[in-house]
């Protein structure tokens, strides 16, 4: 497994649609590999295969605490959406910046496991956030161009969260 490089906003590729994975070969088992690592250790909750440079349809998430519960999605597609949610979302891709986002509350969608099995998820809250947020990716889309409001500076949402309670902003965040 090797550490890959996160692309940042303005690059190109990251305004690329993605193409779908036709066959699971060891290649795209490493690259899965290789994004759980690279996301594990940026400290984020899900990267998609265009944040590393490679315009493939695959994402991984791992919302867990203790970051041992991770999903490994193959040509996923959200089939089912119901109601919003608005929350703070961030990027691996766009470092140091949030922004407000409405999203749907619950979603369904139906992907490929690393296994190569069909597979259906339910997800809703801070999973459903996640889920939308990267399949964005696969789309060539970045979340800033639906946050309501500014983008900030996360150290300006640290400094006036922790003026009101002494609490470090950005729990609950997307960060993918």
């Amino acid at each position: 497994m090797a550490l890959r490089n996160i692309r940042k906003q303005g690059e190109e590729i990251l305004s690329k649609r993605a193409k779908e994975i036709r066959e699971i070969t060891p290649r795209i088992e490493e690259l899965a590999q290789d994004m759980l690592e690279t996301m594990y250790d940026a400290e984020g909750v899900g990267l998609a295969g265009p944040q590393v440079g490679i315009l493939k349809r695959i994402v991984v998430i791992d919302i867990s605490e203790e970051r041992n519960d991770p999903i490994i999605m193959i040509n996923p597609v959200i089939t089912e959406s119901e109601g919003t949610q608005t929350g703070w979302e961030g990027c691996l891709s766009v470092p140091g910046k949030s922004g407000q986002v409405t999203r749907p509350e619950k979603v369904r969608a139906t992907f490929i496991d690393i296994e190569g099995n069909e597979c259906e998820i339910e997800a809703e809250g801070f999973l459903a956030r996640a889920v939308c947020h990267e399949l964005d990716h696969l789309d060539g889309h970045l979340y800033v161009e639906k946050v309501e409001g500014r983008l900030y500076d996360n150290s300006e949402l640290q400094s006036e969260q922790e003026e009101e309670d002494d609490e470090p902003a950005g729990d609950g965040e997307v960060k993918a």
